[in-house]
């Protein structure tokens, strides 16, 4: 065993025990990330406008804060981004994280000097939990892909902006450079299906162990290594023996991935967003990520079926119960307040706090009433796949509302799979998934029986959809994520023209 490996385990065990002080006392955690955050911010604009020297309490904190996203947040960003100080946090943030997609063009979060180490330590201690839960350290010594975007920046009125995965690159530590690639000159890349060749260039001689990314690009990365050698990733990296990965569920890709790889390995799942670093894998034998309470971020909850409310509740750790869906509303000492990032989670464990998550708040269907969201499909697929032995590469679900006179409403699944199913398999695959998906949401299921809806339908796509549906849009590869559901036929639309 080398010295790094020796020494990983002794920081993984120094690490656990700092953990163990925060998390055996999540009130106590989260009251002090609170404290702390009124505190340094009162003489900001935000502060100011928003009276915080009468908050002495989350009662206070919630009558004189009201929730926003982004767009409502907008006129202090625009501030900041123009070169003010001193307006959502003391000083100027470091950088601004870039993100597109919003209806006003680009996002601009910031980061700052407390922030972003925040970022760091999570990432680097979801590393060190897992060390010191299976001993597995030997991975240290092999090399490392830690996929980002360009870690190229702009500078705008002295604050440097970029994708928050190329920001992070410069943060890598230096008992890492060696071990991690692709190269500083392959991740400034910017086509993404250029780059993913560059990668395969750079690491089919190496000896990987750890491979990191969102599972769709993996996905990619791996499918184009067995086209490339004809042979599994697990024979062509033989001590490859951890995968990182976050941003969406990984369940539906992890029959693909095993066939791909050709054994199973273990995995960490991350929840990380520009916003903050929430929570990581923390246990391989329990599900969900451990919520990060001491991390500079005080959490709101808000139960998502309460959301559209006038004034719904808004709650704190103190008061969640497991299994409840919850939009999650954050507060950072990067000077977001009370700002709701869009995702909804759920709580598996409360000692300590684990949670999955669950979807968006404005990804869903409700067409007719039913209000399924993100999990409840996920949580159907892996089930059906589960009975019938299918591979996915990649699904989304849409409503299809304009139907043949007579004919009811239905939920229409685009699938992406290698090998087409026989028509007898699919229209059995089809009678288990609407089932799970029964059993899954009762609305849904109370509209089938009300002959509101009729059962769902499947269409099966061509090879390579998905990647030319997200190449349509210019958000091929990176931290991109697919919506795994939505209320329209946007998606839907392009994806017809690719049936198989």
């Amino acid at each position: 065993m080398s010295f790094k490996s020796i020494a990983a385990r002794l920081f993984a065990a120094h690490i656990h025990r700092k953990t163990a002080q925060w998390s055996n006392h999540p009130v106590r955690s989260q009251q002090r990330v609170f404290d702390n955050l009124l505190s340094v911010a009162e003489n900001t604009a935000f502060a100011k406008a928003h009276s915080f020297q009468n908050i002495k309490s989350h009662q206070d904190f919630v009558s004189q804060v009201p929730v926003r996203d982004y767009e409502d947040l907008k006129p202090f960003v625009d501030r900041v981004v123009a070169g003010e100080s001193d307006v959502l946090w003391p000083g100027k943030p470091l950088y601004f994280a870039k993100t597109s997609g919003t209806t006003s063009g680009a996002k601009y979060v910031p980061l700052t000097k407390e922030s972003m180490p925040e970022h760091i330590k999570a990432a680097r201690n979801a590393i060190l939990s897992y060390i010191h839960e299976t001993g597995n350290s030997r991975f240290v010594d092999g090399k490392m892909i830690f996929l980002q975007g360009s870690p190229e920046m702009e500078t705008q009125n002295g604050i440097q902006l970029g994708r928050l995965s190329g920001i992070v690159a410069h943060y890598v530590p230096d008992y890492l450079q060696r071990n991690r690639m692709p190269s500083w000159e392959t991740n400034c890349i910017d086509d993404w299906e250029t780059k993913v060749e560059a990668v395969i260039d750079e690491t089919l001689p190496e000896n990987m162990s750890v491979i990191s990314g969102i599972p769709s690009w993996l996905q990619m990365y791996f499918e184009r290594i067995v086209q490339r050698t004809g042979k599994k990733v697990g024979e062509v990296f033989p001590d490859l023996s951890l995968l990182i990965y976050g941003g969406v569920n990984f369940e539906p890709y992890k029959a693909k991935f095993k066939s791909l790889i050709g054994r199973d390995i273990d995995s960490i799942e991350l929840f990380p967003a520009s916003e903050g670093f929430f929570a990581y894998q923390d246990k391989q034998s329990e599900k969900g990520m451990l919520l990060l309470l001491d991390a500079g971020i005080f959490y709101e909850f808000i139960p998502a079926d309460q959301f559209h409310q006038e004034n719904p509740p808004r709650l704190t750790i103190a008061d969640v119960e497991i299994g409840v869906n919850y939009v999650l509303i954050i507060s950072t000492t990067a000077g977001l307040w009370a700002y709701n990032i869009g995702d909804t989670i759920a709580f598996t464990s409360l000692q300590p706090f684990r949670v999955v998550v669950t979807g968006r708040i404005k990804h869903y269907i409700s067409a007719s009433g039913e209000h399924v969201i993100g999990k409840e499909v996920e949580e159907a697929m892996k089930a059906a796949v589960a009975q019938h032995g299918w591979i996915i590469n990649e699904f989304t679900v849409a409503p299809q509302l304009e139907t043949p006179d007579g004919e009811l409403p239905y939920h229409e699944w685009f699938v992406e799979m290698d090998e087409i199913p026989i028509q007898e398999s699919l229209t059995v695959f089809k009678a288990t998934l609407d089932l799970e998906m029964r059993q899954q949401n009762s609305y849904y299921d109370d509209l089938i029986k009300g002959k509101i809806l009729q059962p769902l339908k499947i269409k099966i796509l061509k090879t390579g959809a998905f990647q030319h549906y997200m190449k349509s849009i210019g958000k091929l590869g990176g931290q991109n994520k697919l919506p795994r559901l939505s209320n329209d036929r946007k998606i839907a639309g392009f994806l017809e023209d690719y049936e198989s």
